[in-house]
């Protein structure tokens, strides 16, 4: 923790996700995220990435909110919010703005910028984000920081990522309505990035797939810069439907099996392998092959995973992606699901995991928590200092013993 006397940043994440809300607590040091609070709760009235229960989501809010403010001791007032959905989509973008020989400012770098993301978009439609790809002075291409250079023109190339105003407006009116502001808004798959791509992989070119509840994300970076967005309305929760519905088991069992004993790969998992599945109807549970569940897993997997491809060769990427494929999301943490990557992409894969992490980091390493970490990493870049009282100095150590055997039986 940073000494006595020092001034802390404070930044709260809030991971709005379809499957579940999580709330993470963190302050920075040295540039990495101490977190202090944790709090997770089913997302009962989300949808596909979409708000479509206004009062369940706002429970489900609340809920998370609290959890993690009586593990880091405070009240939290503010949050970087997650939006995510298959009502965002990202095109390319570019503006100019003359600079008549002088050097450039930072105030031309943002007048450039305002002329990129200047598009006509249809009214219910709101900028999420643009982001620079590159700048052109005159005609020397490739620039990542043009300030201080000099020339007749400056241009910006960028990816503007858009969503819906209505569902947008939605998550910050649940937000508000369970009594926290919401500082910034930012696209999960973003924050993910942020939290479990290297600056090398970025450069060279990856697809980030981030495979989530209700939907599939895709983000290609290659030159350091985004360069397409994708959403796939398929996600973890049609591998949990289809379990449901394989083995006759109602869906929060299927959700707990796919999560425990669930594999991509169903030549993997040996023949004598036996699990214990529970019934509908009051029924007593069955005994089942593991090698069945995992025969159901692996083909909406695949399917998921093949849709994705055929995107990324709809936008000419697959031939530039020498740094591969990352997966993150919850899904990620099946089973040999990059083996099934691999076969499909033909390139090498890996899962994408949250980088170095203070405090709790240990309890959000995996893949579930890209995002939620990730957007502690933006707040801080962005200076989304969040509204709270902090917690004591020796907290993370109470925290730990108080809320450690929750943990073990939650996750």
């Amino acid at each position: 923790m940073t000494p006595m006397g020092r001034k802390q940043a404070f930044h709260v994440a809030l991971d709005l996700g379809t499957h579940k809300t999580a709330v993470l607590l963190a302050a920075m040091q040295d540039h990495e995220p101490q977190v202090i609070g944790l709090g997770t709760a089913p997302a009962a009235g989300m949808r596909r990435g979409v708000v479509v229960n206004i009062e369940q989501t706002v429970q489900s809010i609340r809920r998370a909110v609290h959890e993690a403010e009586v593990m880091a001791d405070c009240e939290i007032q503010s949050v970087v919010v997650s939006v995510s959905g298959n009502h965002v989509n990202g095109f390319n973008s570019q503006g100019m703005v003359p600079i008549r020989g002088r050097e450039v400012t930072s105030s031309d770098i943002d007048h450039v910028l305002e002329a990129a993301r200047a598009v006509r978009l249809a009214p219910d439609r709101h900028i999420l984000h643009v982001l620079p790809q590159e700048y052109v002075v005159d005609d020397q291409r490739g620039i990542r920081e043009p300030e201080g250079m000099a020339g007749v023109r400056l241009e910006a190339r960028v990816h503007v990522q858009t969503g819906s105003t209505p569902v947008v407006e939605n998550v910050i009116k649940c937000c508000n309505k369970s009594g926290i502001a919401v500082s910034q808004v930012i696209f999960a798959p973003l924050a993910s990035a942020e939290a479990v791509l290297t600056a090398e992989e970025r450069e060279l070119g990856v697809a980030l797939i981030d495979i989530g509840g209700g939907t599939t994300d895709l983000l290609i970076y290659e030159g350091g810069a985004v360069q397409h967005t994708w959403v796939l309305p398929l996600g973890g929760n049609h591998i949990t439907n289809d379990i449901a519905a394989g083995l006759q088991t109602p869906p929060g069992e299927a959700e707990k099996l796919k999560q425990r004993l669930g594999c991509a790969v169903a030549s993997a998992v040996r023949s004598d392998e036996r699990i214990e599945v529970p019934s509908v109807g009051g029924r007593g549970p069955r005994v089942l092959s593991r090698q069945i569940l995992a025969e159901i897993i692996e083909p909406r997997v695949e399917e998921i995973l093949n849709l994705v491809a055929n995107e990324v060769a709809d936008a000419r990427a697959d031939g530039h992606l020498r740094a591969g494929i990352v997966l993150t999301g919850g899904t990620a943490g099946l089973d040999h699901i990059a083996t099934v990557a691999e076969r499909v992409f033909h390139l090498p894969v890996r899962i994408g995991s949250p980088g170095r992490t203070g405090g709790l980091g240990d309890i959000v390493s995996g893949p579930a928590y890209a995002t939620g970490v990730g957007l502690l990493q933006l707040a801080a870049r962005m200076g989304s200092d969040a509204v709270i009282s902090p917690a004591s100095a020796g907290m993370i150590a109470k925290v730990r013993t108080r809320m450690g055997d929750w943990f073990r039986e939650f996750f």
